[in-house]
């Protein structure tokens, strides 16, 4: 083969190489630009859905001055005592979760639901989610309504948060209820920073309303209207992993190991109503039961339900609180 057959063999293969080359850049081009435009599209949508669904938000409850924040509280019923209602992780919008439960006790006592900051139509707070904040916070609360005497109820992670506030305020909780609450010796897991910072950004960029749609199929079947479904769905998309519950999430950990030292005083009434078979332990009734061991008053509950026992089973769970509170009085 002569030189110039040899350099026009090389052109040719030259010019194959950079059509080659420009086909794959295309593409990748291509590609880059349809997932900057997905991830626009997802963002711009997240934006204009929180923007619309903002203006349908219905006001409940009351505000109440905390900390020179607004925390949301909502009180029904006018009986003598008074029961203060408090929610477990995450609880979108408490007073509309607890209001099942809400309606079975409000004829006998006077209910108060106190929606901690980050929850509900309570403000946000750049305070610590550490229990001793949100205890002096629900205090507070409390304080502001003039009320100093009460039975505290709480679900899940107030399990942990009650026990801390029974021991501060002894001479203001005159009962404790648990409700499928946490007890400090099952531990939640430690979340890591690169965990927490990647949910960040999930909700930062619009993903968590892709990923993660709030999963209103549980309030079917039970005694909630569809306009109130429709409020806790709403209040789920305005709340998921908003800066508190995150903050939350990182103190979780530190908070039950803070508890083990923790009892319930001796003579304080307390009752747990739990689920009868725990899906992840089968330590769940022995630890609570270990609880209240040293109590003088002390109960445990089973139900057959699930985590959320308050929606399911809150006429029980009313008829059994009030048949525990008569019998110590």
């Amino acid at each position: 083969m002569s030189v110039t057959q040899q350099e026009e063999m090389k052109t040719r293969n030259g010019t194959r190489t950079n059509k080659v080359r420009n086909i794959l850049l295309k593409i990748i081009g291509t590609i880059i630009i349809a997932i900057v435009l997905f991830l626009a599209i997802v963002f711009i949508v997240n934006v204009i859905c929180n923007k619309s669904e903002q203006g349908k938000i219905e006001s409940y409850g009351q505000s109440v001055t905390v900390d020179g924040k607004n925390m949301n509280v909502t009180i029904q019923g006018k009986g003598e005592e008074t029961v203060v209602l408090l929610p477990g992780f995450g609880t979108a919008a408490p007073a509309l979760d607890f209001r099942p439960l809400i309606e079975e006790l409000s004829p006998f006592y006077n209910v108060v639901v106190v929606e901690p900051f980050g929850y509900g139509l309570s403000d946000l707070t750049d305070k610590e989610r550490s229990t001793e904040n949100i205890v002096s916070e629900i205090h507070e609360a409390l304080q502001g309504l003039h009320i100093d005497r009460y039975i505290l109820m709480g679900h899940s992670i107030s399990g942990i948060y009650g026990l801390d506030y029974v021991n501060k305020y002894p001479n203001e909780v005159s009962a404790f209820v648990g409700l499928d609450s946490s007890v400090p010796t099952l531990s939640e897991k430690r979340f890591s920073s690169s965990e927490i910072e990647t949910v960040k950004l999930l909700k930062k960029s619009g993903f968590s309303r892709l990923l993660m749609k709030p999963d209103t199929d549980v309030y079917a079947e039970l005694p909630y209207d569809d306009q109130t479904i429709e409020q806790i769905r709403i209040l789920m998309h305005k709340n998921m992993y908003n800066p508190n519950l995150l903050n939350e999430i990182e103190h979780m950990y530190s908070n039950f190991k803070a508890a083990e030292q923790l009892t319930f005083p001796p003579n304080l009434p307390v009752i747990f109503f739990i689920q009868a078979n725990h899906p992840a332990t089968d330590r769940w009734i022995p630890e609570h039961e270990k609880l209240i061991k040293d109590s003088v008053h002390g109960e445990v509950v089973l139900l057959e339900a699930d985590h959320y026992l308050y929606r399911s089973h809150s006429k029980e769970i009313a008829e059994g609180f009030r048949g525990f509170m008569k019998e110590n009085q």
